[in-house]
């Protein structure tokens, strides 16, 4: 799966256990260390977060070409599928790639990928409403926000009192007119 932003060919594959160096330093970065289910501090847990999307969802390594061929710069992953045809959607890149549409890019490719080859009617996600980024992404994807949820989110050392965030839902369903940055699927 691949699209472009500007002059940036942006490329989903299958997370290899090669990887885990990219996922190690991704989650050291300050913004990322509570995004995984555990702490991410050595290879072997790096190595661990790849192994664990086996079986739980399908989550992909978000790669573009640099000088020296293809980096791997972030993660786009669809879980929680149900029953109604629903899926779970999540993303991340990292800092030096931030800022260039990747996120946005990727986003929008897994969505399609979603639609057309898992048969998903409709795609949800949830970003801190203190993440403009975010919200940049999961908007330039085509996700129409739906809503805000009081104090969803928990995170340790969060700059809230006790922790906890208000997040902004999204959700894109498979049905929903092309977004104007990316085509339907």
């Amino acid at each position: 799966m691949s699209g472009i932003v500007g002059a940036v060919h942006v490329r989903l594959r299958e997370w290899r256990a090669d990887d885990a160096p990219v996922v190690l330093r991704a989650f050291r970065a300050p913004d990322l260390r509570t995004q995984a289910s555990w702490p991410v501090v050595t290879l072997k847990d790096a190595s661990g977060w790849i192994a664990a999307w086996r079986g739980v969802g399908h989550a992909f390594a978000v790669t573009i070409e640099g000088p020296e061929g293809e980096q791997v710069v972030g993660n786009v992953a669809v879980s929680r599928l149900d029953e109604h045809d629903s899926g779970w959607v999540s993303y991340w890149v990292v800092p030096e790639a931030r800022g260039r549409g990747i996120a946005a890019a990727a986003t929008g490719e897994l969505a399609r990928w979603a639609f057309g080859e898992l048969g998903l009617y409709r795609l949800e996600l949830e970003h801190r409403v203190d993440n403009p980024a975010s919200c940049r992404v999961a908007t330039k994807a085509g996700f129409r926000p739906e809503g805000i949820e009081r104090g969803e989110f928990r995170h340790e050392g969060a700059r809230h009192e006790d922790g906890r965030h208000d997040v902004e839902r999204h959700v894109r369903l498979a049905t929903d007119p092309p977004s104007p940055t990316f085509p339907a699927p």
